[in-house]
């Protein structure tokens, strides 16, 4: 038999109505983000401190939204960015235009791209979501000599691709 007067559906009002509300603080209080999070992009760097990316340009030509720009150059031996024949001289990201698929990292054969839980990335200035080469790069480590240099003695570029470059 229905309820003439609805007062079924004022017992959920009734109910809910004392109940604590969850409220985040949020720029007090970050919650964590899931392992799998898309957030900002990140260039890579190898243990001495080479960059990974080779300027192949994959990640542009597989990004949906066109978000992605990389304008790849030779290495000399008077000027190594990383350990193969090419680097990304020019590594633009449109975050105005980013849909955060992750497409790119996929693409990526050197895994030179990956993307971090980093979430917070507004700003009042469109010229400041579109991150260059410097924004993306991971942090030098201890230790670490900033790019152009020589690879280390001993190894070959196949031994960076393989990973056999310990810090």
């Amino acid at each position: 038999m229905a309820d003439p007067l609805g007062l079924a559906g004022f017992g959920v009002t009734l109910r809910t109505m004392f109940t604590r509300p969850v409220t985040e603080n949020y720029p007090e209080e970050k919650a964590p983000t899931a392992g799998r999070y898309h957030g900002r992009h990140q260039l890579n760097r190898y243990a001495d401190g080479l960059e990974k990316c080779i300027g192949c340009e994959l990640c542009a030509w597989s990004c949906p939204a066109d978000a992605i720009y990389v304008e790849g150059a030779d290495n000399t031996d008077e000027e190594r960015y990383s350990p193969g024949e090419r680097y990304g001289r020019t590594y633009q990201i449109n975050y105005l235009r980013c849909i955060g698929c992750g497409l790119c990292v996929e693409a990526c054969p050197t895994r030179a791209l990956t993307m971090t839980n980093d979430y917070e990335m507004a700003d009042r200035d469109r010229a400041a979501l579109i991150y260059d080469k410097d924004d993306l790069l991971a942090p030098l480590h201890e230790g670490e000599a900033p790019p152009p240099h020589a690879m280390r003695e001993s190894l070959t570029a196949a031994d960076y691709y393989r990973g056999e470059v310990d810090s």
